[in-house]
C-alpha cells in the first residue's frame, strides 16, 4: 500500500456512513492536524469513495486544504469494504485505558510545557484522573480557577476574559484558517495559527463533542 496526495475534491463520502461527526469534534480533529500534521491518511476505494476518515476529511475541508494523504485500498471487495466502514469505527471503542499509565505521560506532558488541549481530554477530566489516583497534579489556584470557569456568572463563578468575546463561541464557530501545507506542523503557519487560537482562549473543552475525539 502507497500514500498518495489526492485532491479534496475527488474524495466522496460513504453515504450509507452511520458514524456522525458534530461541528465541534470536526474542530478539534481539525486542530489536532494543525498540531501534529495530518498522520493518518484516509482510506479509499479505486473509485474515491471514502471507506475511513470521513471526520479526516470534514477537518481538512475547514482547514482550507486542498489535498490529503490518502491510501487506496483497491484489494478489497465492495462487501469487505462496507464492513470495514463500520469495523474501523467501531473496533477502536472497545480498547480501555491503563489509567496510571496514561496520568504518568499526561504529568510528563504537562512537565514539559505540552498543550494539553490538543489531545482531547478536558481539564476536568485529567483533574478527575488525577484525583481518582489519589495524585494532585494541578495547584488549589488553577482548580480554583477552573471551577468559577465551569460554574459561570450564573452559578456565582467568575466571567472569564476573552479576547473580543471569543469565549461565548465554540470552537468550530471560531476556528477558521487559511489553505497551507499539510506536513508543516512544526513551524510556520501552523505554530503562529495555534499560538492566536490560544491568545483567544480556545481549550479543548470547547470542542470537544458527544462522539468523543476519534479522527473518524
Amino acid at each position: 500500500m502507497q500514500i498518495e496526495m489526492i485532491s479534496v475534491d475527488r474524495l466522496i463520502p460513504y453515504v450509507r456512513n452511520a458514524r456522525t461527526h458534530s461541528a465541534d469534534q470536526v474542530a478539534q480533529i481539525a486542530a489536532s492536524i494543525a498540531e501534529f500534521g495530518f498522520t493518518n491518511p484516509v482510506l479509499v476505494g479505486e473509485d474515491n469513495v471514502i471507506v475511513a476518515g470521513h471526520g479526516r476529511l470534514m477537518a481538512a475541508r475547514s482547514l482550507g486544504l486542498d489535498e490529503v494523504p490518502a491510501i487506496v485500498l483497491d484489494h478489497l471487495s465492495e462487501t469487505q469494504r462496507r464492513a470495514l466502514v463500520i469495523a474501523d469505527n467501531r473496533i477502536a471503542e472497545s480498547a480501555g485505558w491503563d489509567e496510571q499509565m496514561l496520568a504518568a505521560e499526561l504529568a510528563a506532558l504537562r512537565d514539559e510545557d505540552f498543550d494539553l488541549d490538543v489531545i482531547g481530554f478536558t481539564d476536568l477530566e485529567i483533574d478527575q484522573l488525577f484525583e481518582g489516583l489519589g495524585l494532585d497534579d494541578a495547584p488549589d489556584d488553577e482548580k480554583q480557577f477552573r471551577g468559577a470557569e465551569a460554574a459561570g456568572p450564573e452559578e456565582g463563578g467568575a466571567a472569564v476574559p476573552s479576547a473580543g468575546g471569543a469565549a461565548s463561541l465554540s470552537l468550530a464557530e471560531r476556528f477558521g484558517l487559511p489553505p497551507f501545507s499539510v506536513f508543516d506542523a512544526r513551524k510556520g503557519w501552523w505554530q503562529d495559527r495555534k499560538r492566536a487560537w490560544l491568545s483567544l482562549g480556545i481549550r479543548s473543552e470547547l470542542g470537544r463533542g458527544e462522539e468523543g475525539a476519534a479522527n473518524g
